[in-house]
């Protein structure tokens, strides 16, 4: 993974990270933990400022962000609700898990968007509920930009450190993108597992509310 990476990096620069950010809010197993320390360190060895490194992730992440936001608004519930009952089994969604997504929203939206910025997979989807409960779009900017801005400059600054010992880039970025990649699989299998169970569950919970 870190090949292609570095290689796009060094051609074209910050224009690559922007590019590399966006494609993670798309395809979430290539983790901002690999691309902004990677980054961060190629900053080190004066290839370009820290400063742009971490503006290119961040615009690149937001760009990505607001894409997903913008189309779970147009999408909205009702067409979503549809999408849940065809093939909420393959997505690991029920009705009552989206409903309770909703409340959280409703109480804590704020903090759910600028915390799911900072965590593997979730600071790609965060955008979705987001969009679907029509959280204000101002509001959302800021706690994502916020988020997403502090979560790439750790990530750059931490690269920027290492950089003078860029040789560990395998043995540190590497075992973080593997569990990463792991803890996604085991997730959505072990969901996938319990589905039939969770569903008879959900459904008397419904059931008993009348």
């Amino acid at each position: 993974m870190f090949d292609w990476i570095i290689r796009l990096i060094d051609a074209v620069g910050p224009l690559g990270i922007f590019f590399l950010m966006l494609l993670e809010t798309v395809f979430p197993p290539i983790p901002s933990e690999v691309i902004m320390p990677l980054a961060g360190m190629r900053a080190a060895e004066g290839q370009f400022g820290l400063a742009a490194v971490i503006v290119a992730g961040t615009l690149g992440a937001m760009v990505g962000n607001i894409f997903w936001y913008i189309a779970a608004r147009a999408i909205g519930m009702g067409r979503f609700r549809m999408l849940i009952k065809r093939h909420g089994r393959w997505l690991t969604l029920d009705w009552v898990d989206v409903r309770r997504v909703q409340k959280l929203f409703g109480r804590f939206g704020s903090w759910l968007v600028f915390l799911g910025r900072m965590l593997p997979t979730i600071r790609t989807v965060i955008s979705i509920p987001a969009g679907l409960v029509h959280m204000s779009f101002v509001k959302f900017m800021i706690w994502s930009t916020v988020g997403t801005a502090g979560w790439s400059a750790l990530l750059a600054i931490a690269g920027y450190i290492l950089g003078q010992n860029f040789e560990r880039v395998d043995e540190v970025a590497g075992p973080i993108s593997t569990v990463i990649i792991v803890g996604i699989v085991i997730a959505y299998v072990w969901r996938q597992a319990t589905w039939n169970q969770r569903s008879k569950r959900h459904a008397a919970a419904d059931q008993a509310r009348g």
